[in-house]
């Protein structure tokens, strides 16, 4: 039976150390990954619609230089235009 040296044996050591760490880091690469992507569809707030309705009411005045009364559904705000 054939003895293996000391060198090759920590060689051997060594080389497995260095898969485990490959693996360990690549497992923390993909990780990480998944964690900005679900921060970023966290923050899109993807699936979520908000909508606003506003109505308006239009008071036409008569006359050639009169102006048109926008009142919108806020608070009864006037606009005059």
């Amino acid at each position: 039976m054939k003895e293996e040296s000391d060198l090759y044996r920590i060689l051997k050591m060594e080389d497995n150390k260095n898969k485990r760490l490959c693996w360990i880091i690549v497992l923390l690469i993909v990780l990480l990954c998944l964690s900005v992507i679900y921060t970023i569809y966290l923050h899109n707030d993807i699936g979520v619609e908000t909508t606003t309705e506003e109505s308006y009411e239009v008071q036409q005045d008569s006359g050639d230089n009169s102006n048109n009364n926008f009142i919108t559904g806020n608070e009864n705000e006037v606009n005059n235009g």
